[in-house]
């Protein structure tokens, strides 16, 4: 028997069984992959830093951030699963080449006046000097970006076809809480849900890997 691997990570609401994106593509991997994994959930008394959740946890190792751990995961239980797709080769470059930037920036909540700086300086454009100019040119590529990933999954049950990949456990993380979160009112989330095709890969997603793991929302 391989070594217990437990993952630290935020809890769930809204039928989602993590509201917190990097949990969830940890989580949707294991599930995809097969893994061993047990989930505890940490709240507002946990004492380590936010900014590492989710933490994966074996006898010997203590792994933080989604890359690093689908890496070490892939490394460790190669024999769970096979992936459908070479993300280093096919993957991550139509990720990258596509997706203007990480749609984590533009999630609700986090739209702090420090991140639309960060942005600005990162997409080297013009300076937009108002604060609504530069969130309406976020929301415009973060709209081209679903429309991106909806014309690429088409009819697919997933994106490389009807095995899922790494890249179906990223777009489910960062796509699910935009979709299940129930905001007043989100411009993003409204375009999201004419996109029936993502939702459908959303809720697909919730009802054959995490149905049984999920109570009242």
């Amino acid at each position: 028997m391989a070594a217990p691997l437990e993952l630290s990570c935020w809890g769930g609401g809204w039928g989602l069984p993590s509201v917190h994106s990097e949990s969830l593509v940890v989580m949707a991997y294991a599930k995809f992959s097969g893994a061993p994994l047990k989930v505890n959930f940490i709240d507002n008394t946990w004492r380590g830093s936010r900014g590492d959740v989710p933490i994966l946890t074996t006898e010997d190792n203590t792994v933080s951030q989604p890359a690093k751990i689908l890496n070490f995961l892939r490394k460790q239980l190669h024999t769970f699963w096979v992936e459908s797709d070479n993300y280093f080769t096919v993957t991550k470059p139509w990720f990258a080449s596509r997706i203007p930037f990480p749609l984590s920036l533009i999630l609700p909540g986090r739209m702090s006046r420090g991140a639309l700086n960060r942005i600005l300086l990162t997409k080297g454009e013009p300076p937009l000097y108002r604060v609504q100019e530069v969130e309406a040119q976020i929301y415009r590529d973060a709209k081209e970006c679903l429309n991106l990933l909806s014309n690429r999954l088409g009819t697919s049950q997933f994106f490389f076809g009807d095995t899922p990949s790494t890249l179906d456990a990223y777009v489910f993380g960062f796509l699910a809480p935009l979709y299940k979160v129930r905001f007043p009112k989100v411009q993003l989330q409204e375009h999201l849900k004419q996109l029936s095709n993502l939702c459908r890969f959303c809720d697909d997603i919730l009802n054959s890997y995490f149905r049984l793991s999920l109570g009242d929302g």
